[in-house]
Formats: structure tokens, C-alpha cells, sequence
């Protein structure tokens, strides 16, 4: 899911534009049955460009969701997303990552440390690391040598309760000085995304505003890659 040109940290000089324009990180919702919900991820990736899916359930306490859970929903959903040449990614478990063959992991603050996950996944998988609205936070995880970092939340959202709020300052800030691409998460819409991708966000990790898009997860896809598109050439 990476943007090829972006890879590495880059701590006191200017990141080089490049002519890749924000791609869609889309996330699971928190609960779902997977066979009936692969005709709807279907239909989502039939919408446009989706650079990777990252598989995020959740027990209906909000505690995570038993193993057994997240097997059965990854068996069924990453062929569909192998199948659109997107990263498949599993949230907080890099044991279940390697176990399930996924592409990559994504760690919380409160989850596994950065360095642990890349113990248990290897140099070859994605490992992304949630940073809140932390500048500290972010440039650990991006000198460590992680896959890209995640801001947020930058809009109220229904998914998770937020921890931190972020300010689209903090990702001009981090597309100037660094090449580890960033992630804008939380509470992200077609209507309210413009701002994060035009301060530099590389990717938008974005659910309900696909899934509880009004017209339906295949029109918020294509909503989504069109401003993405209209906003790239208008730099």
C-alpha cells in the first residue's frame, strides 16, 4: 500500500512531491457476518482505486474479537482483496497476520510496540502504528522503521471513541519533513476529507463514510477517488 516514493524517514529536508495523488485505506466495521459482508466489500472495490483493507473487529463490548472471528472473516474477505491488488491488513495481531498470510499489521499505542510487531512479522510485511495527534509519537515509529504512521481523529466518529483530536497542521508538518507516508483516520466523509488530503495526507483510512455512505459503499469509493483525482490535478 505503500506510494513507492515514500518509504523511508527524512528528518531535516523537504520530502520531493511526487505525482502520486491520496489513495483510500479502507477499514472493516467493527462487527459483521463475512460471507454476507463479501458481497458488499465486492461492491466497494468495484467503486474505484483501494489501496488496502484493514480487517478491525470488534466484540460487541468493544473488547477485541476472539481469534476464531478474525480467521474466519480474513478467509473470506483477503481473497477479494488480493484479487484488486489491495494490501490486506490486520489490526493489533501480527501473530494472526503471519498466521493468516495477511500483507501487513496495524499496532495501537495501547496494543504491541512497534519493534515487537516487526519481531513477529518479519522485514517483508507492512506494520503501520497509530500516533494520535503526537509529532513524538510519529517520528519514533517512522525512525524505527515503520510502514507509515496514522493521524487522527481528526473528525468526531462513531466507530471507536477517539483518544486525541489532530489538526490538519500535523500532516503539512509531516508531508514536509518526512517520506513515511501518513495516514488521516477518524471520522472521514467525502464531504469533510478535501482539507486532509490538501495539507498532504498520503492515504485516508476511512469506514463509515463508506459503508454508511447514502449511495452505497460502490459510489463512496468512486466519490472518493474522484476528489482524490480532482485535488491531485489542481496542485
Amino acid at each position: 500500500m505503500s506510494k513507492k516514493t515514500k518509504t523511508k524517514p527524512k528528518q531535516t529536508q523537504k520530502v520531493v512531491e511526487t505525482n502520486d495523488p491520496c489513495r483510500l485505506y479502507l477499514i472493516t466495521p467493527p462487527r459483521f457476518e463475512p460471507v454476507a459482508f463479501a458481497e458488499t466489500l465486492k461492491a466497494a472495490f468495484d467503486g474505484g482505486d483501494i489501496a488496502s483493507l484493514q480487517l478491525r473487529l470488534k466484540a460487541e463490548d468493544g473488547a477485541y474479537a476472539p481469534d476464531d472471528a478474525v480467521r474466519r472473516a480474513a478467509e473470506t474477505l483477503m481473497p477479494i482483496a488480493m484479487r484488486y491488488n489491495a494490501a490486506f491488513i490486520i489490526n493489533d495481531s501480527p501473530d494472526l497476520c503471519i498466521e493468516m498470510g495477511a500483507d501487513g499489521v496495524h499496532v495501537g499505542q495501547d496494543d504491541m510496540s512497534y519493534k515487537k510487531a516487526r519481531t513477529i512479522v518479519g522485514p517483508d510485511r507492512i506494520v503501520g502504528v497509530t500516533c494520535h495527534d503526537s509529532r513524538h509519537l510519529a517520528m519514533e515509529a517512522g525512525e524505527a522503521g515503520a510502514d507509515y504512521v496514522a493521524f487522527g481523529a481528526f473528525f468526531d466518529t462513531a466507530t471507536k471513541e477517539a483518544k486525541s483530536r489532530a489538526g490538519v497542521d500535523l500532516l503539512t508538518w509531516w508531508a514536509e519533513m518526512f517520506v513515511v507516508p501518513s495516514v488521516a483516520i477518524g471520522g472521514i466523509t467525502v464531504a469533510n476529507a478535501a482539507p486532509l488530503v490538501s495539507a498532504g495526507a498520503d492515504f485516508l483510512a476511512v469506514s463509515g463514510g463508506v459503508w454508511a455512505h447514502a449511495g452505497g459503499p460502490k459510489a463512496a469509493v468512486a466519490a472518493f477517488n474522484q476528489l482524490f483525482l480532482q485535488l491531485h490535478e489542481n496542485l
